[in-house]
């Protein structure tokens, strides 16, 4: 399994329509997406502007597929503006 961590900083400002935003992305990547095994929004409990994605994916490839689709593509133009920071990493699910 394919595992992929983001980590954002956002406008604090911004943070519920961040949240907002990232849990429809969240449900559409589920719902729309066959290899996307989860898709988990955290927030950081002491900085309102502070979040994390953790996602599963079959594979690599199927990440990439995840980066082509419409409603990724909608969702990195909707919540670009707000964004300080984003920091991602992949890993490898051994267990």
């Amino acid at each position: 399994m394919f595992v992929v961590t983001v980590a954002f900083e956002v406008d604090p400002a911004a943070a519920e329509v961040f949240l907002a935003r990232t849990g429809q992305q969240a449900r559409d990547s589920l719902e729309l997406e066959p290899e996307c095994f989860r898709f988990d929004v955290c927030r950081d409990a002491d900085q309102a502007g502070r979040f994390l994605l953790y996602e599963i994916y079959s594979d690599a490839e199927a990440f990439q597929t995840h980066l082509e689709t419409a409603h990724f593509k909608a969702f990195d133009a909707d919540v670009a503006p707000i964004i300080r920071a984003k920091t991602v990493q992949t890993w490898t699910l051994t267990g």
